[in-house]
């Protein structure tokens, strides 16, 4: 964004150290699920639905996005070392498996708001300075790690870095506040929180299922997200580097917290803000299209031979050139109480999932960076990256195979 748009009891360490309780109850992973089990799971009321918790891979990723979504990053306690993150982590494993099934966690002193999960899903991330902590630096993936800076940030370490992540998601509002609080709570001598974020998408049931949603400049946001039965769509999101055994079934997460200007935005017609996109606001489509998935044409002209689609257009810069650069996304709105003297506090809390963000993630954030007309309008203030490991069945904890495999 330019200079003008600106302007304009027991010891809960002690009890995390020793030996967790049962883990919660038998669940398959939802990739794992069959058709009749889908089918049979949408005829319940909504907030009876429910995402299993174990798993190849962790909740939250693949599953059809829920309306609300809260991000936590925690910073770590000093003077932590392996064996109270190994305690931290089998807590979180149990607490969230317990949630999701609709049970209150093992210290839940309002266990009637876990009864209706609606869908709910706890995914859990490992920021750098985990490995560090944990005695295992020689286990981290080079790209978790800061992002390198792009000329278009204006981070705020209000919003970035973390050493754990907390991505909780739900079609109810209430049972993500209470996850969060009850997660949060149950590890409060071990960490602490940095930073939350709370993001929206569309009201579940308000548009059939696969609709692209909405971001709040009112484009449709996600068109070209991979889906799951395309070729190519489990290498680009797992990862299986030999180098780093521990991590082969789970991924990296960037979390980018995208400021909007939506007092300037408001100024453009109509036309000027589908040229800046490249795809007509009503429909989705490309400008050189009519339906919102029609791949668009980046080498057509007018009569003037003028581009029909800007090259500084955001599809133009943003678009995978090469197949390495697909990424899953999964972005949530946000809404949040304005400064004086302004009308509007709202951004996009862009998340993705990829197997390797060095690869994948930074080329096409690079290309924005060097040239994308919406620049004009957003701009990056929160950055932060996480490891998220993959599952875990009955009985394990997420991040067992870090933690204890090198022994």
């Amino acid at each position: 964004m330019n200079t003008d748009a600106r302007a304009h009891g027991i010891s809960r360490r002690h009890l995390l150290a020793s030996s967790a309780a049962a883990a919660g109850a038998a669940g398959l992973g939802w990739g794992g699920r069959s058709l009749v089990e889908q089918s049979a799971a949408s005829t319940l009321p909504d907030g009876q639905q429910i995402v299993p918790f174990h798993g190849s891979h962790q909740a939250g990723i693949t599953t059809p996005p829920q309306a609300h979504a809260t991000f936590v990053a925690l910073d770590l306690q000093p003077g932590l070392d392996r064996s109270l993150i190994i305690g931290l982590l089998k807590a979180w494993t149990q607490d969230a498996a317990r949630l999701a099934e609709g049970r209150p966690g093992l210290a839940d002193s309002e266990p009637e708001l876990a009864a209706a999960p609606s869908r709910l899903t706890t995914t859990i991330g490992l920021g750098p300075a985990v490995f560090e902590v944990a005695g295992v630096a020689d286990q981290r993936p080079p790209s978790i790690a800061p992002l390198p800076p792009l000329p278009i940030d204006d981070l705020d370490p209000r919003y970035s870095g973390g050493d754990l992540l907390l991505q909780v998601c739900s079609d109810d509002p209430l049972v993500v506040a209470h996850a969060v609080r009850i997660l949060a709570r149950s590890v409060r001598s071990l960490a602490t929180v940095r930073w939350t974020q709370r993001g929206f998408r569309e009201a579940r049931g308000s548009h059939p299922e696969g609709h692209t949603m909405r971001n709040l400049m009112g484009q449709i946001d996600g068109t070209n997200n991979p889906k799951p039965q395309d070729p190519g769509f489990e290498q680009a999101l797992w990862h299986d580097d030999p180098a780093y055994p521990w991590l082969r079934g789970g991924t990296s997460m960037v979390v980018r917290r995208i400021a909007m200007d939506l007092d300037t935005w408001d100024e453009l017609g109509r036309r000027d803000r589908e040229l800046s996109i490249g795809r007509t606001l009503g429909t989705g489509a490309p400008l050189t299209g009519t339906r919102e998935h029609d791949p668009p044409d980046f080498g057509a002209t007018d009569r003037f031979g003028i581009p029909i689609i800007p090259p500084s257009s955001h599809i133009a810069r943003a678009r995978a050139q090469a197949p390495e650069e697909v990424f899953l996304r999964r972005g949530y709105n946000y809404d949040d109480p304005p400064e004086p003297g302004r009308t509007s506090n709202s951004g996009l809390i862009f998340a993705t999932f990829q197997a390797d963000i060095a690869k994948q993630f930074l080329p096409v954030q690079q290309r924005i960076a060097e040239f994308d007309v919406l620049n004009e309008w957003t701009t990056p203030v929160g950055s932060a990256v996480f490891a998220i490991p993959p599952g875990c069945e009955p009985g394990d904890y997420l991040g067992r195979a870090l933690l204890e495999g090198s022994r």
